[in-house]
């Protein structure tokens, strides 16, 4: 297997992973804390559900013995108004029919019956000779609880066997002695069915009714009613104090809920117990199973994110390839253009050159034609000074042999000057010459150029039209010095003769003057051509200044140009990096 090939496995691996581990961790996280949180939600449930359910059958028992505490009450105030035995013995059978879940109400006096008391009972229940009402236990409790209502301790009612607890109060006469107790039994196996009736908080749920003691008052096992105590018996790390003084309230520990409740004013608590499995079994198989859901959901997800990393990393290569076949093609063209326009930066600098020593020739040319300006004005004023002073001096001819000697001397310097003025001549026909040929050249630059070139053509041009009016300018010069010259040798052997013809000096004045005259006027023709050329040659400094800034501007286009040929390069180079990464 490939480097490449392992790289893309585990690359896959990581991507798989990277993708799978937070989900995961997300998942029980998320579990975790629905977890928690629906446990919490759900013992506060069962802490309010039990609490209601045991108030609630407490108030339905409390609603239970209301009619035998109304009973008892009404019959009191009977009794303690009247002692006929007839008119409370039909109380007693009237109030009897209507307390449910009573064996019957009952009545006896304090005074033994051998002595004149008497027991009346809704049940018709006849007692023992020996039976007296002042020694049972509920008769006791009423007398202990002055006036209030009392709850006697269970017991087995004579006549029918069945477990009961009595319901009693004292009775006072007028003068405020004790005549008698009245008494309800209640039958403990009506609250049985009572409770069986009521549905307990969960399955494993259990109801009782106890004492203050734990003693059980009710149980499914009969066998434990009043002789097994729920404290003893139930896991309730409470002690019994405490959970029954906090009756009507609810708590759990970590696998049961409990609950209490009091029975109104009576001694007795509803209590409800359950393994919390029952609510909290369901809850967590629901977990259990969105968990594994969530599991089975990431591994899913991470599964199709990496066919979907895959299939984008299959695009990424392809792409990369792509990529990198154009930047290789992007690099050979950059390296290409890189050449030339170094090439070309070469070949402008040469051209600057040129054209910077062609400046310095032209104003160098320039520099010597004013000179020759300067010596043409200096001769045309020289013939002027010269005519005047023979026009004022005609007569004095005896004086022209020197004059004329003179005057042979300084027309030999002035061909002297006119042959200098044929060496610049000479020479401005050679930068003229060679300007036409570097306008040529440039034109050929130009056109090579392109467009870029364009003005670089014109300025060529203008240079080459500006050397070949330089050349006919000095066409022109050369006749005119060449007119000059045969003059000037006309005037020296006019000179040399005119020594032997003195005596003709007036005439020959004359001529002279016409001589000096066209002197004059080729003077200044001179001076004139050498400011037209000096002018032309300003000019063509000016447009060689000109294009000198224009091929500076070509140079530093080219260099940025190679500069950023360079930078493509290496953006090049860095794209098939990138490239080449992306198809690992």
């Amino acid at each position: 297997m490939s480097r490449q090939e392992n790289s893309r496995q585990h690359n896959n691996r990581k991507l798989f992973l990277g993708v799978f581990i937070p989900l995961l961790a997300v998942t029980f996280v998320a579990c975790t804390a629905f977890a928690v949180l629906a446990l919490r939600i759900t013992n506060r449930y069962v802490s309010a559900e039990t609490a209601r359910i045991t108030g609630r059958l407490a108030d339905s028992i409390n609603l239970k013995f209301v009619p035998a505490i109304t009973n008892v009450e009404d019959f009191a105030v009977t009794a303690a108004y009247t002692d006929d035995g007839e008119t409370l013995n039909m109380v007693i059978h009237m109030m009897g029919g209507s307390i449910p879940y009573a064996r019957g109400i009952y009545y006896g006096t304090g005074a033994s019956r051998r002595n004149g008391g008497v027991f009346y009972d809704s049940a018709d229940w006849m007692p023992p000779e020996d039976w007296e009402p002042s020694a049972r236990g509920w008769y006791k409790e009423a007398i202990a609880h002055k006036g209030k209502i009392a709850y006697s301790v269970p017991y087995v009612d004579a006549d029918t066997g069945l477990l009961c607890v009595g319901i009693s109060r004292e009775i006072r006469g007028p003068s405020g002695t004790v005549t008698g107790v009245v008494s309800v039994d209640i039958l403990l196996n009506k609250l049985t069915t009572l409770i069986d009736e009521t549905t307990p908080p969960s399955a494993g749920g259990r109801i009782y009714i106890v004492d203050s003691d734990g003693t059980f008052l009710t149980n499914p096992d009969t066998s434990k009613i009043m002789g097994s105590n729920y404290f003893s018996e139930s896991p309730i790390p409470a002690k019994p104090a405490d959970y029954l003084v906090a009756a009507g309230s609810a708590f759990q520990d970590k696998t049961r809920y409990y609950a209490a409740s009091k029975i109104g004013e009576s001694p007795w608590y509803v209590v409800v117990e359950g393994p919390l499995a029952d609510f909290t079994g369901r809850i967590k198989r629901s977990v259990y199973i969105f968990e594994l859901a969530l599991v089975i959901f990431c591994i899913i997800c991470s599964l199709l994110n990496l066919r979907n990393f895959k299939a984008m990393r299959r695009g990424e290569r392809e792409t990369g390839e792509q990529i990198f076949a154009e930047t290789q093609n992007l690099a050979i063209s950059a390296k290409q253009n890189a050449a030339t326009a170094q090439d070309q930066t070469a070949s402008v600098k040469e051209i600057v050159a040129t054209m910077e020593e062609n400046n310095a020739l032209s104003e160098s040319i320039a520099s010597k034609i004013q000179d020759v300006s300067a010596v043409a004005g200096k001769t045309s004023g020289d013939v002027s000074d010269g005519v005047s002073h023979l026009e004022k001096n005609v007569a004095q001819l005896h004086e022209i042999a020197a004059a004329n000697q003179n005057t042979i001397d300084g027309i030999k310097v002035l061909g002297d000057k006119i042959n200098n003025i044929w060496d610049i001549v000479t020479l401005i026909n050679l930068v003229a010459d060679q300007a036409k040929i570097i306008a040529f050249n440039a034109e050929l630059e130009a056109s090579s150029a392109g467009e870029a070139g364009k003005n670089f053509h014109i300025v060529a041009t203008e240079i080459r039209r500006l050397a070949d009016g330089i050349i006919d300018g000095t066409k022109e010069i050369k006749e005119k010095i060449g007119e000059i010259q045969l003059s000037s040798d006309r005037l020296i052997i006019a000179s040399e003769s005119g020594t032997d013809r003195i005596n003709e000096g007036v005439e020959g004045a004359r001529n002279l003057k016409d001589r000096f005259g066209s002197i004059k006027n080729a003077s200044e023709v001179t001076a004139s051509s050498a400011n037209d050329i000096t002018r032309i040659i300003q000019q063509q400094a000016a447009a060689t200044e000109q294009m000198l800034a224009t091929l500076r501007q070509i140079a530093g286009g080219v260099e940025n140009f190679s500069g950023a040929t360079e930078a493509i390069s290496v953006a090049s180079q860095n794209l098939q990096d990138i490239a080449e990464e992306l198809t690992r």
